[in-house]
């Protein structure tokens, strides 16, 4: 599994048009078709969805996704009624640690579909969309692995990671000699800790649909706090 950033794939739009001529699997040949914006499109202009997994552990090459939730918006808007969320029968078993931290149960999973059943709609969801995250990790390397395992063929495409955002944020907050004088030191940057600063709402954690609006809502606070609605995606996409 080779994880592409930005920093690689120079021109995001050719890399997927090549993948769809390469890809074997008809639902990964309609996704990457569907193409993606120049990394010189306005943010402004942009339609995101915001995606978030909960899973059976952290290791993508041995545990499994148990959670979807995703939510369509742009910087003005939550497309609430655009929400979609899943249970998914883990290639793994669910380990009593996981369960404390997602609070999904076996019988919440009793009759979920595996994740080839919910792959088509899911993938629909997401073509033509950057997506946004928050710890691009977890998104990008469990789709990916997963993927590996029931069809013998990875994904990769383009997203927004707003704890990348908030990381880079705090460190350019606290670098500098009179911020180590004063003993200034980058916060958390996780999802509700970050949210706090922006003065959202605390809502819920380890809920994956919860998650993915509240990662929308941090995004747009953060551009709103920080950047221009003008700027290009090539400033926020990996």
């Amino acid at each position: 599994m080779h994880n592409f950033t930005n920093k690689e794939v120079l021109n995001w739009p050719a890399f997927l048009k090549l993948k769809a001529q390469l890809s074997k699997d008809k639902r990964l040949q309609r996704f990457y078709n569907k193409g993606t914006y120049h990394d010189d499109t306005p943010i402004k202009d942009v339609e995101f969805v915001a995606l978030d997994f909960e899973t059976t552990g952290l290791d993508a090459s041995k545990n499994s996704i148990i959670s979807i939730g995703l939510v369509h918006f742009n910087l003005q808007r939550i497309f609430c009624r655009s929400s979609r969320a899943w249970y998914i029968d883990p290639q793994d078993n669910l380990q009593e640690d996981s369960i404390v931290i997602h609070g999904i149960t076996h019988s919440d999973l009793k009759s979920a579909p595996n994740l080839l059943r919910v792959l088509e709609q899911l993938l629909d969801e997401l073509a033509g969309k950057v997506i946004v995250v928050h710890y691009r990790r977890i998104e990008r390397d469990f789709l990916d692995s997963n993927l590996r395992a029931l069809i013998d063929e990875g994904i990769v495409f383009p997203m927004v990671d707003t704890m990348q955002i908030e990381s880079d944020i705090q460190q350019a907050q606290t670098q500098g000699i009179i911020n180590w004088l004063k003993r200034k030191r980058p916060q958390s940057i996780r999802l509700a800790n970050s949210r706090t600063r922006y003065n959202l709402p605390c809502y819920a954690a380890h809920d994956a649909l919860t998650d993915a609006i509240a990662t929308a809502e941090l995004f747009q606070a953060q551009v709103n706090y920080h950047f221009n609605p003008d700027s290009t995606l090539k400033n926020f996409w990996l």
